[in-house]
């Protein structure tokens, strides 16, 4: 399929074979399952996904391109064609055990991945090519440079796994940075207990403004020293070194006292 990439929809267009292989085989599509692609494109993975899953859903914004993408797969049963925003879509209306897959424009990824989260109970994985820098701040351990708000708003739901890195090369047009394939499951139910979602994003997004700080600076105005200590954490220590259940811990007790 020709088709101009348009910059303001951030398209870059997947054209390596190797690394559609390589998406392709680490998605790994069974018969039976349900399949949503977001922001199909030229289809470089439609096709290949659409041999194997029972049923595919794709979701493309570009009007040019949902006609081709139309055109193409409109002797395909399994292939659904969805014009839509992913940022807005209702993903819901899909069913449920939902495999997500896609190479997300970079410009909306993270809305996007935080607009997923409010789905997770219908989601059975998520296989995204995303900015290698983004990936990077997904997975980093605390004391990492790269740990930081994201990475506790999505670990505290989801088990994220780095899976392979892609060189611009592999697009057209090739982008100015690294990408990366990561693979995402939503944790069990009992795997955290966060009793207050805007709690913890209250006091990680203010601890994280102010990341050289000691907790006990950092949190001024919302928690004291004594909560810090109160939920097992050294109120010396800066934010990039308390880990997720640290940060969840406190919340709870945060959101226990109001």
């Amino acid at each position: 399929m020709s088709h101009q990439a348009r910059k303001r929809f951030g398209q870059h267009f997947l054209t390596s074979s190797d690394t559609i292989e390589q998406i392709v085989s680490a998605i790994a599509p069974q018969e039976g399952e349900t399949i949503v692609e977001i922001g199909p494109g030229r289809a470089a993975i439609t096709a290949p996904l659409a041999n194997s899953a029972t049923t595919l859903h794709a979701i493309e914004f570009d009007r040019d391109l949902i006609a081709k993408l139309n055109r193409q797969f409109q002797n395909r049963a399994n292939v659904t064609i969805h014009e839509a925003d992913a940022l807005q879509f209702d993903f819901s209306t899909l069913g449920d055990e939902l495999r997500i897959v896609g190479n997300l424009p970079y410009n909306i990824s993270t809305p996007l991945l935080f607009h997923l989260l409010t789905f997770r109970n219908i989601v059975t994985d998520m296989h995204f090519m995303l900015q290698k820098e983004v990936v990077d701040r997904m997975s980093a351990t605390p004391g990492n440079k790269d740990y930081g708000r994201l990475t506790i708003m999505l670990g505290c739901q989801l088990e994220i796994v780095p899976l392979f890195d892609v060189t611009p090369d592999a697009f057209t047009p090739p982008p100015k940075v690294m990408s990366s394939v990561v693979r995402m499951r939503p944790f069990p139910h009992n795997r955290f207990d966060i009793q207050d979602a805007h709690m913890l994003e209250l006091i990680v997004k203010q601890a994280f403004s102010r990341r050289r700080k000691t907790l006990r600076n950092a949190l001024q105005g919302l928690a004291s020293e004594a909560d810090i200590e109160a939920a097992g954490l050294e109120r010396g220590k800066r934010p990039e070194q308390i880990p997720v259940d640290g940060w969840i811990r406190l919340a709870n007790l945060l959101a226990s006292s109001k």
